[in-house]
């Protein structure tokens, strides 16, 4: 350039760089791209080149990545992704945190460059300006500024300017990157929070275990050994047990607490979205599926997936179940692309798993897989020493949420939950005293007359203590009790706990049918 073209080109960088500091101050990230790429344009402008390109050093530092280019005329830019030649004359330079300042090439390039020689005798190159943007003396990015057409003085004065550019340009690029972080980040935790949300206060039938039974202590023994191995857990137990609470106490003693547990009833849904749940699907896998969505193994990485109702998972699940157990690898529904994760799982079932395997419902492998340490949850009526520490437990936690405060329960009322059979276990107990403090009126306890129905005897030879005869006696009870109301308010899933899809999936695999008026 001549000193009258270098001048007038200093001053128009200068005032051009004015407006270039200002400009991506408040400008939102979804525009920093463009900006960037007008920024490299206005480059090649200004100094009367042909390409310009922003650079950024990878990850682990030992190559650089292009992530914007401008050219002009029938010049290609720089494509995007890593630097496609192995240069390490020019790569040493930038790493160390020196400029590559060349006016007139070949002749400017080092004896030892030779890589480079063949590299810029190929493309064309005439003349090259490369500038490291160091922070903390570390270079992260990298400005280059090549002429094919005509060598090119670079004046220190232009250089400086040019310096500035791209340390703007790089801020930018640092900037908008951070924010898409930030961005992916919220949005991992609102798909959490999503999933979290019910989970806390919902789900859970009571805060903190209470009992002092050998039973339950038995089980918080067996507990407290496996919680910090990692290893599977299979809960086995009634409905209504506090299964879901035992997860918890797991995953809170593991090393994966700082972690999410995330939890998926396998009875709750119905088998054409279960896969759905589980694994993510991507946007048009299926009918409605507007956007991408994560499953519960992915949100569940490097912490802990609760399965509850194992036992009703279809066998074609169960197959691809036993795939990520056994690889830690699966694909969203839609897609090709294979995820891996790191997940612990523990599985709870009232089913009797065997069982199952014996009539075909459940694999084998599967069933050993997941039966690595199993933990028997005791029904209430096996721990009936634990009743009244529930009840004051319940009693306490309704006096905090609803200020009626019940400060008597009379011999009978206890007495007549001791030897009730509980077959809806530590959830009807809750049910029966929270309904049993709204029908109160003053701080004596009285228990609604249909709270504790009777039990029928079956005769001789016909005794039936399966889990799902229990269950199926409860539910129907319960159903009787709502006038086989199943949604809306004082309805039978609410008494039981559950969901009303849930509630109609039981009734259908219990066999239970309102009969015909």
């Amino acid at each position: 350039m001549t000193d009258s073209l270098v001048d007038a080109t200093n001053r128009r960088l200068q005032n051009w760089l004015l407006g270039l500091s200002t400009r991506f101050v408040r400008m939102p990230a979804a525009e920093i791209d463009s900006a960037i790429g007008d920024g490299l344009r206005e480059i090649v402008d200004f100094t009367q080149v042909d390409r310009s390109t922003l650079f950024e050093f990878s990850e682990d530092g030992r190559s650089l990545v292009a992530t914007h280019s401008w050219a002009i005329g029938s010049l290609e830019p720089y494509p995007t992704g890593p630097f496609a030649e192995a240069l390490p004359w020019y790569y040493g330079q930038l790493a160390q945190g020196r400029a590559v300042v060349l006016n007139n090439i070949p002749e400017d390039l080092p004896p030892e460059a030779t890589v480079e020689r063949d590299y810029v005798r190929r493309v064309g190159m005439r003349s090259n300006l490369t500038i490291p943007m160091l922070v903390g003396g570390r270079p992260t990015c990298a400005l280059a500024i090549g002429s094919f057409r005509r060598p090119v003085t670079w004046h220190e004065e232009v250089i400086e300017q040019l310096t500035l550019a791209g340390e703007i340009l790089a801020a930018a690029l640092d900037r908008r990157r951070r924010e898409a972080e930030i961005g992916r980040l919220r949005a991992v935790i609102e798909e959490e929070k999503l999933y979290l949300q019910d989970e806390i206060k919902v789900d859970h039938d009571f805060d903190n275990i209470v009992g002092n039974s050998p039973a339950l202590k038995s089980t918080l023994s067996r507990i407290a050994r496996v919680s910090p191995t990692g290893a599977s857990v299979l809960l086995l137990g009634e409905t209504g047990t506090g299964k879901e609470l035992l997860a918890h106490a797991i995953h809170e003693r593991s090393a994966r607490s700082v972690r999410s547990l995330i939890k998926v009833n396998c009875a709750a849904l119905p088998s054409t979205l279960i896969e759905s749940e589980l694994f993510g699907h991507t946007r048009g896998a299926f009918s409605g599926a507007v956007s991408s969505k994560k499953g519960r193994f992915e949100l569940a990485d490097g912490g802990t997936l609760f399965l509850d109702e194992i036992g009703d998972l279809d066998l074609e699940l169960q197959a691809k179940l036993l795939r990520v157990l056994q690889s830690g690898e699966f694909e969203r529904v839609g897609s090709e692309s294979t995820i891996r994760v790191d997940v612990r799982i523990i599985a709870a079932t009232h089913r009797d798993l065997r069982h199952l395997v014996t009539r075909g419902e459940f694999r084998e492998d599967l069933y050993h897989r997941l039966d690595a340490f199993p933990v028997v949850v005791p029904p209430l009526r096996e721990r009936r020493e634990d009743i009244p520490l529930l009840a004051w437990h319940f009693l306490a936690k309704c006096e905090q949420e609803w200020g009626h405060r019940i400060g008597k329960v009379p011999a009978p009322v206890m007495e007549a939950l001791r030897s009730y059979p509980w077959p809806g276990n530590v959830r009807e107990l809750k049910n029966v005293i929270e309904r049993a403090v709204i029908l109160s009126p003053g701080n004596e306890l009285q228990l609604d007359p249909g709270s504790l129905g009777s039990v029928p005897e079956r005769p001789a030879g016909e005794r039936d203590d399966t889990l799902d005869s229990l269950q199926r006696l409860h539910v129907r009870r319960v159903l009787e009790d709502c006038g086989w109301r199943i949604n809306g308010s004082g309805n039978a899933a609410e008494r039981l706990g559950m969901h009303p899809n849930t509630l109609r999936h039981r009734m259908k695999k219990l066999g239970i049918h309102r009969p015909k008026q």
